[in-house]
């Protein structure tokens, strides 16, 4: 649904930049879903003209063309948005504008790196209609809003487990010797290699593996496979 727009208008907002006009604009890539939030909205806010856009770019091309809007709903995931980013440069740029995330995770620590980042509410895509309406109510009397389920339906993507760390055929044979308990003086001696040396691969071989005593490295590389 778009509202008729006069020249007096659009003079008003090239006069007018964080001037806000009677939109919303729903950002996200998923045609379906931006439909759908886009029928719930404008049935819950009749008077309010809906655009949609389906990346950053046409996001902000909408915004400047038609006028910074009362609300923006922005998925947390779709192209060109980088949440750090993306939403304090939104802030910025429309300082007046309410700015509600509406995305599929709702873990308590991407919801507080999000609100941080200057949005205005945070809402799970899994909660109700009538709570998301509800919320985004809220939003425009100038509530802060946050609405996920009882219980998280999808986590923050972990971390990838870090690769163990590649080591020369030297480091692999200290490390054995190492974990086989023998001294820096013994590993020197079977290898015809100097103390300072081998307290050297020692020492580099600790802080590669991230551990603080020669137990704990041992016990760190064998978890690696780095050995037997």
């Amino acid at each position: 649904m778009n509202a008729h727009i006069h020249s007096s208008d659009i003079l008003h907002r090239r006069a007018n930049p964080h001037a806000m006009i009677d939109t919303i604009i729903i950002a996200d890539d998923h045609p379906i879903f931006r439909a759908g939030l886009g029928q719930l909205v404008g049935g819950a806010f009749p008077h309010l003209a809906i655009h949609q856009a389906g990346t950053v770019d046409e996001m902000l091309c909408v915004a400047e063309r038609e006028g910074a809007p009362q609300l923006f709903t922005v998925d947390l995931l779709f192209p060109g948005m980088d949440p750090a980013q993306t939403l304090p440069m939104m802030r910025r740029r429309f300082p007046r504008s309410s700015i509600a995330v509406v995305s599929m995770l709702d873990d308590d620590a991407t919801i507080d790196r999000v609100m941080g980042y200057g949005a205005d509410a945070y809402i799970a895509k899994s909660v109700c209609p009538d709570r998301m309406v509800a919320g985004l109510r809220q939003l425009q009397q100038g509530e802060f809003v946050v609405l996920k389920p009882d219980q998280p339906s999808v986590q923050a993507m972990p971390a990838p487990p870090a690769a163990p760390p590649v080591l020369t055929d030297r480091q692999v044979e200290v490390l054995t010797m190492l974990a086989q308990k023998q001294s820096n003086k013994q590993i020197a001696r079977s290898l015809t290699l100097s103390h300072f040396t081998v307290r050297n691969h020692v020492s580099l071989l600790l802080r590669t593996m991230g551990a603080a005593t020669r137990t704990e490295l041992a016990d760190k590389a064998r978890h690696a496979g780095l050995i037997a």
